[in-house]
């Protein structure tokens, strides 16, 4: 199998600080963060912003302040968020891309997301993945309902999307498709040829999740954005979510990847970007 891939999902758009003390609200704290959890085993980090006070935010100057630490004080992959929160508008959500990030996720079509509605239709797909042409960043494929699939598909078919790319399966969420092996099986037969894939499974189900993907030859994502916790009622660090996946796979005879390993797997086109590289 190939290494495996650990992705970070650090601070997300839904959680407050007021539920766990660990959330790397700041640029700092997400450079810290972005060392320990390198140091973990991580080799990406995906990246949504917070203002001071902990509210979300798609702020450019926020995300390159958040950029510039994270590259200062590790050689992680940055994948920034272009899902940003419920409520945005899609030149809110796309405005960091023009940094230049590695990679980018696009979610791949519209989900009840809780009581809510997290709006991805295809004219919103469209745009995002203009954006990530005109700056030169790889999109990852959130897929977090059976149907975000074929819409990927169809995207490609159109030639708005080139195949293969990085997929990750977002199972758990309230709306979604539910988090079970069965489900995630069948999402990875379905893949188009050639497509990496990883899988976040969202709270209890983060855990099992992951196993399941180191064993399947696929990839993990894991971190406070999908669960707060490292066991029951203890919170976790990200750093510690990322140091047991990677025991685990060690355990299981599975080679973490290293950044630049990972960058080849992903197809990225820079690799070995120095540290405090802007």
């Amino acid at each position: 199998m190939d290494p495996l891939i650990i992705t970070v999902a650090a601070v997300g758009a839904e959680l407050s600080p007021e539920q766990t003390p660990h959330l790397p609200v700041t640029p700092l704290a997400l450079g810290q963060t972005a060392a320990l959890c390198r140091a973990a085993g991580a080799a990406m980090i995906h990246v949504h912003c917070r203002e001071d006070d902990g509210r979300n935010t798609s702020d450019v100057a926020r995300f390159a302040a958040a950029l510039s630490e994270i590259r200062a004080q590790s050689d992680l992959i940055v994948q920034f968020t272009t899902g940003g929160a419920i409520g945005m508008t899609v030149e809110e959500r796309a405005g960091p891309l023009r940094l230049g990030p590695e990679m980018a996720t696009l979610t791949c079509g519209t989900v009840n997301f809780g009581d809510e509605v997290f709006e991805n239709s295809f004219p919103i797909m469209r745009g995002i993945l203009a954006e990530m042409g005109r700056y030169g960043v790889r999109p990852e494929l959130e897929i977090f309902d059976a149907g975000h699939l074929s819409n990927a598909k169809r995207l490609a078919a159109e030639g708005t999307l080139s195949l293969p790319q990085h997929v990750d399966f977002v199972l758990g969420v309230p709306g979604g498709l539910d988090a079970s092996v069965r489900n995630l099986v069948y999402l990875v037969e379905a893949l188009p040829p050639g497509c990496t894939w990883s899988v976040a499974g969202i709270g209890r189900d983060q855990l099992p999740l992951a196993v399941v993907a180191i064993a399947m030859g696929g990839h993990v994502r894991v971190g406070l954005e999908d669960n707060i916790y490292y066991s029951k009622g203890r919170l976790a660090r990200n750093d510690e979510l990322v140091a047991r996946v990677a025991r685990i796979a060690t355990e299981m005879g599975r080679r973490v990847a290293t950044p630049d390993e990972a960058r080849v797997l992903l197809r990225l086109a820079n690799t070995g970007i120095a540290l405090g590289a802007p």
